[in-house]
């Protein structure tokens, strides 16, 4: 039985879970999402801002942790057609929907850090 007094699986894109927090990592984890998604909290960004954010990873990376974000509904792209074309990203209202959750992440980070 899960915490939530539920005994069933999650599917989610065709893969079943467990438990709401491997459909929760498997969704924003790896090196890049919540980081990514911290940083389009704060502001809608451009993603030559988001590049200089992270300038450790490539552009091939980031352009394909940002698609997996928009395909998963966490982040809306925003293109203006001009030239050069501006294209913005935000965070959509489930995106937004993990802030609280990214905000804990940061505040326990630091506690485990100080001691």
């Amino acid at each position: 039985m899960h915490a939530n007094g539920t005994t069933g699986h999650i599917v989610y894109r065709e893969k079943v879970y467990k438990c709401g927090i491997d459909v929760t990592l498997a969704v924003v984890g790896g090196k890049w999402k919540a980081s990514i998604l911290w940083h389009l909290a704060q502001e809608t960004m451009r993603f030559s801002e988001l590049q200089r954010q992270f300038s450790d990873t490539t552009r091939k990376m980031l352009t394909q942790q940002l698609r997996e974000l928009e395909a998963d509904g966490l982040v809306h792209r925003e293109v203006y057609p001009q030239v050069p074309p501006k294209v913005e990203y935000s965070l959509t209202d489930k995106g937004k929907s993990i802030y609280p959750i990214l905000e804990q992440m940061c505040d326990w980070g630091q506690g485990y850090v100080q001691g």
